[in-house]
């Protein structure tokens, strides 16, 4: 690969060493392949739908090869089982349209898979044409050798390989050559040019579903295997038969679509432009992805110039890239970190914010974002490749939030959890599931400043642990981090665009770094999958502190604009209060708006907190498998005193004891003191919930 002109002589270099990894060794890029590392691969194939059914088959091989291990133990060996098998399994003969596979049985070698539309011979060449995914599967009682290019597997009986190839590929099974021929369809080319007049999100796909794309440009896939690129008066290659374009440009926008037919050789302009759906900024808020990754292994080397065409692409206007490791030493783009910390990075402008950030991680306490750190820190992870899990993650809280870090937990929850059940579920039993576990007790001791509610995780399960912490007197602001990737091409969640979830803050004068950061910290926020949601409490927004009286009234509105909306609640910390839902057509307003709104009267006799959320109808523009949006607080104090209802603090408190349970039985722990070093943290929390109690 080549590193783009002007970088810093550190960065280049580290972008170029990158490449070396990827051409050595595939998407893992080396990485100790612990089980998301190796699940890499499988997931660029895997509908997201069947994720559960490839875990589910994972732990029950593991439990074969481990026969009479716990749950929790077997955890640990989640990596050993044969994960093309596996996923050949999950699959249990279905073939998405981007994968192509050759059934290898006793008495016959098969190719199947959708056909692939190619430019014809002799026609220009698209761009770089995304490779094909080949799943080799066996229904052999003996072993096979297979060879694709270069790349060689004697497949076991009943065995299956995952591997990549080309529409000129040498494929021989069985010293039998099979060629990819059947499956190519050539069209004659045609030539287009997209014009918006501001630089958008485009998809161009053919009758089969594959995208096209200019030359040099990434085949990025979004969570619903749709093709996208960004830009603006982009020049590209095309089949000439029926076409769909689309362009839309991050939430804030719908999405227009155009079908067109092109002749052969013909060269066309077509101008598009995405209708706006609501102006966050002219409101005074400004929308944020706190989690993102330049790079972090993956299929390809993000550039810095990548990042900068999705965030204008997305009209998003805050970006937070995150230095950090996977599951060895080395910290990605730790070299721009250190170069352009405490620094807008060069594309940024008035409304749109680059920033390096960091990721601190640990795969059994959590892993924390870094927005706008004044320089590195000297720790980025601990537990990994042999390291001890310690220090604990407030340590490198406390080092990052010297540096000026606004911090919060990200992706915290994949385990369903309903308002009511016990903490049990999320705690354990998997412990390395990079669930964020020493939240409740880092909350407690002021050393965060959010949660991402929005995330790829589960969302309503982070909702139902954000609402416990809050009940339990904990002020924390409400936020979204994707973890997007920009070095992934197709990743379920991982290769969306940035921004498909944002956290919207509330910003005093001009966006700066300073100006993002307050506003977080001070919960004047909301995060959202898309809708637009608003929230008053007696004329006052997320983050204000009400000082009120037994038996006062508050008046609370509440409104979401939004194609997806369907309904909209307003909750305290005693459950939902009030809600509306959507009529089947909706509310339209003149100017186009969609919106639903609610208003409720509540008497207040305690101490409480009031927020917003809103649930959504499935809907093409959600990029991940919930809708939702939520609004920060507005607490409701009485006397001084701050909400800490009974259940939740308890609730809190038994999550501390089910975590030092954890931490006894799976911390790798190297030292004497470092057990005491985590039960020490975890009293100083006790403390403060006790308190609360009385």
């Amino acid at each position: 690969m080549c590193a783009e002109p002007m970088l810093p002589e550190a960065v280049a270099e580290a972008l170029e060493e990158y490449g070396r990894l990827l051409a050595e060794h595939g998407i893992t890029w080396g990485e100790p392949e612990i089980h998301y590392v190796k699940f890499f691969a499988r997931r660029r194939v895997l509908p997201p739908s069947l994720f559960g059914t490839f875990w589910r088959l994972a732990f029950e091989e593991a439990a074969r090869l481990h026969p009479g291990q716990p749950i929790d133990r077997l955890a640990a060996h989640l990596a050993e089982p044969d994960y093309d098998r596996v996923l050949r399994d999950a699959l249990a003969g279905r073939l998405p349209p981007h994968l192509t596979a050759l059934r290898v049985g006793p008495d016959r070698i098969e190719l199947r898979g959708a056909p692939i539309t190619v430019l014809a011979p002799g026609e220009p060449h698209p761009g770089p044409a995304e490779r094909i995914s080949l799943l080799v599967d066996s229904s052999r009682d003996t072993p096979c050798p297979v060879s694709v290019d270069d790349a060689r597997r004697e497949l076991a009986p009943h065995g299956a390989w995952l591997v990549e190839a080309d529409a000129g590929s040498v494929i021989v099974a069985d010293g039998q050559r099979v060629r990819l021929d059947p499956l190519l369809r050539p069209v004659p080319a045609a030539r287009l040019t997209l014009v918006a007049g501001e630089p958008c999100r485009w998809s161009v796909a053919s009758r089969d579903g594959r995208g096209w794309y200019p030359p040099g440009v990434p085949a990025r896939h979004d969570y619903h295997g749709r093709p996208y690129f960004h830009g603006d008066g982009r020049t590209l290659d095309v089949p000439a038969e029926p076409l769909t374009i689309t362009v839309t440009r991050g939430m804030e926008y719908a999405e227009s679509a155009l079908d067109v037919i092109l002749a052969p050789g013909e060269e066309r302009e077509v101008r598009l432009t995405p209708e706006r759906l609501y102006d966050a900024a002219a409101r005074g808020w400004y929308g944020g992805d706190l989690h993102v990754h330049l790079n972090w292994a993956g299929d390809l080397v993000g550039l810095p110039a990548d990042a900068a065409a999705a965030q204008l692409g997305e009209d998003l206007h805050v970006l937070n890239l995150l230095a950090g490791n996977v599951s060895g030493p080395r910290v990605y783009d730790r070299e721009a970190l250190d170069h352009w910390a405490g620094e807008d990075l060069p594309w940024s402008d008035a409304t749109h914010l680059a920033r390096m950030g960091v990721e601190y991680r640990n795969d059994l306490l959590g892993h924390v974002y870094a927005f706008a750190p004044e320089r590195a820190p000297g720790r980025f992870h601990t537990g990994f490749a042999g390291d001890a899990d310690w220090p604990p993650n407030a340590e490198g809280l406390r080092e990052l939030r010297g540096l000026g870090a606004v911090l919060g937990y990200s992706h915290p929850f994949a385990t369903p959890l309903a308002d009511g059940d016990p903490p049990r579920a999320v705690v354990s039993p998997a412990p390395r599931n990079c669930a964020a576990r020493e939240l409740v007790a880092d909350a407690a001791l002021g050393l965060v400043d959010s949660l991402d509610v929005l995330t790829h995780a589960s969302i309503p399960s982070t909702a139902a642990v954000y609402r416990r912490l809050i009940g339990a007197g904990n002020r924390l602001a409400v936020t979204a981090g994707t973890d997007s990737m920009i070095s992934f091409t197709r990743s379920d969640n991982q290769s969306n665009p940035p921004g498909w979830a944002r956290v919207y803050a509330r910003v005093e004068g001009e966006l700066t770094a300073r100006a993002f950061a307050d506003a977080v910290r001070a919960g004047r926020t909301f995060a959202t999958t898309g809708p637009w949601l608003e929230l008053t409490v007696d004329g006052h927004g997320p983050g204000h502190v009400i000082d009120a009286r037994p038996g006062d009234h508050v008046r609370v509105t509440a409104t979401a604009i939004g194609p997806e909306v369907a309904a909209v609640r307003v909750r305290t910390a005693g459950g939902v209060r009030a809600g509306a839902e959507r009529l089947p057509d909706g509310e339209r307003r003149p100017d186009g708006e969609e919106r639903l709104t609610v208003t409720a009267d509540l008497r207040v006799d305690e101490p409480t907190y009031v927020l917003a959320e809103v649930v959504c109808d499935p809907h093409p523009r959600t990029m991940t498998g919930t809708g939702y949006a939520l609004t920060s607080p507005v607490y409701v104090d009485m006397a001084g005193r701050r909400v800490a209802r009974r259940d939740d603090v308890r609730w809190c408190l038994e999550w501390l004891d089910l975590l030092e349970e954890l931490i006894r039985s799976h911390a790798r722990l190297t030292a004497p003191g470092q057990l005491a070093d985590h039960v020490a943290l975890l009293d100083q929390a006790r403390d403060v919930y006790r308190a609360r109690l009385s």
